[in-house]
């Protein structure tokens, strides 16, 4: 009977735990449109993986009569589970319990599940949803952070990690996001800023709503803060669980394959790119022709959509796909896109996923604006980015590649694996208008018709580099291939370049140019 009595009242206590902060907290959680802590752990898990631990956990303050106050688990709920049968550690802040503030014992349940990820080699997975540091708490809530943030870094490269924001996310908190490998917000839920719009209008005297200074549109579009952005909750899990599919758990591995597919896009790779090399197209449609089933899964769609990454299949291997967007800004490089894809190259060489490139740029954008805004430092980080990878990497060169544009998008000379271009590649120094102006400025000037002579000059000068087999000839291309062998060709040299080991000087770690 007294085992009995033990049992009931062990269940007992759980309910009380799982109620959160009450039911009027609740309530006011769903109001605002919200899922409870956790009816977003379950969501995300397989049906019946989740195991929660630290459930009893109490919060230490004294001060401010905290002492009379009971907040269950503190205010986050931590755990293990399974997506499609792989292993996830998972935390998820409970806004019903004191606003999901961190504490101290909040943040030592926090990273003693990130701890277990890293012990592990297992993904992380946090949910914010937090009205930030617990002031009563004082500086034991800035150690929490503060270790948290540590632990983030720790773990940089070495386990996927993934943030997931669905609340408030202010001040010192939004650091731990900005550390992690991909985040995740939802339209009219998400919110991340450093100081909100009460203390901006007493400092700067500037009026702003938190939607227009840190909303889910504002981070997927403006500030690149977030990497996938839903309507939903439930959509942003399902986009979640997709993710998890294409990279591995850890770097010591590689990504689970599947069951290898051809393409399924009824649009033949050959009609795509116009005739015309001023005409766009949109790099996606290339992407889906070459890739099992199709499939792409776009990161960062919405910020700087001038360059395209994202993940796909090649012979049911995961590879990042980095390409240039002819639809937007005719595929230049600037600050943002720079910034965009070096991020992605340096994760696909960390999770060992292969680097396949596809190119079509008239170089870096010119102008005062992207000079002044730091366009050779941020253009530069691209350069490190491929010239570090040691994953297999693969470039197709489909048109324009001019420029320091030609080197940027992992070109021979950054040690690419294999350079294939199309025969309606051009490889210059610059394009041939341009070229043209400078290099037959006399002939030009001089000329009775100094117009005629210039479109003669622009048309010798494309006869002359506009084309693929100069640098064919000098050996910076592999081979010009026709554009329906992509698929075969990049099977092939994936194959082949599946055991790649490099080695470079002995080093601590470079400096990349942040």
């Amino acid at each position: 009977m007294s085992l009995k009595r033990n049992i009931l009242d062990l269940r007992k206590r759980k309910e009380e735990v799982i109620k959160g902060g009450g039911e009027k907290a609740i309530e006011k959680q769903v109001a605002m449109g919200k899922l409870t802590a956790r009816e977003r752990i379950l969501y995300i898990l397989d049906e019946g993986s989740f195991h929660e631990y630290d459930m009893f956990v109490e919060h230490v303050a004294r001060d401010f009569d905290m002492e009379k106050k009971v907040l269950h688990g503190d205010g986050v709920i931590i755990g293990t589970g399974t997506i499609y049968g792989s292993p996830v550690c998972i935390f998820a802040q409970d806004f019903t319990v004191a606003g999901g503030s961190l504490g101290l014992m909040h943040a030592r349940k926090i990273t003693k599940i990130m701890d277990h990820a890293l012990k592990m080699r297992v993904p992380l997975i946090g949910i914010n949803d937090s009205g930030g540091a617990r002031i009563q708490e004082g500086v034991n809530s800035l150690a929490g952070y503060g270790e948290i943030f540590f632990r983030n870094t720790l773990a940089s490269g070495v386990i996927p990690q993934i943030s997931v924001i669905l609340g408030p996310c202010a001040g010192g908190a939004v650091y731990s996001p900005a550390l992690t490998d991909f985040v995740f917000v939802v339209n009219n839920i998400s919110k991340m800023f450093i100081t909100g719009p009460s203390v901006i209008k007493t400092v700067l005297g500037e009026e702003i709503s938190m939607e227009d200074l840190g909303g889910a549109k504002v981070h997927a579009e403006v500030t690149g803060n977030a990497h996938f952005y839903a309507e939903s909750e439930l959509e942003c899990f399902e986009q979640i669980k997709k993710l998890i599919t294409f990279i591995p758990w850890n770097n010591q591995q590689k990504a689970k394959a599947v069951e290898p597919a051809k393409p399924t896009s009824k649009k033949k790779i050959e009609d795509i790119v116009p005739g015309n090399p001023k005409l766009p197209y949109d790099i996606r449609d290339i992407i889906e022709a070459i890739s099992d089933k199709s499939e792409f899964f776009e990161i960062m769609e919405h910020f700087a959509p001038n360059v395209v990454i994202g993940f796909g299949r090649l012979d049911g291997e995961t590879v990042g796909y980095v390409a240039n967007q002819p639809k937007v800004l005719a595929g230049v490089l600037d600050c943002d896109s720079s910034d965009k894809a070096a991020r992605f190259i340096r994760y696909c060489n960390a999770f060992n996923i292969p680097i396949v490139t596809l190119e079509d740029l008239p170089g870096y954008l010119p102008g005062a604006d992207q000079e002044h805004a730091g366009v050779i430092r941020h253009g530069a980080k691209i350069l490190y980015a491929y010239s570090e990878a040691t994953v297999p990497k693969i470039t197709v060169i489909i048109r324009k590649a001019y420029g320091g544009g030609y080197i940027a998008m992992n070109s021979r000379h950054l040690r690419a694996d294999f350079v294939f271009a199309w025969p309606t590649a051009e490889i210059a120094v610059m394009g041939p208008e341009g070229a043209a102006n400078i290099v037959f400025r006399k002939e030009i000037a001089e000329a009775e018709d100094p117009e005629a002579m210039r479109q003669l000059k622009i048309q010798e000068y494309k006869d002359k580099f506009a084309n693929p087999y100069v640098a064919a000839a000098k050996g910076y291309i592999d081979e010009v291939i026709e554009p329906e062998q992509t698929r075969k060709m990049l099977l092939h040299a994936l194959k082949v370049s599946a055991n790649k080991s490099v080695s470079g000087p002995s080093k601590k770690h470079g400096i990349p140019p942040f």
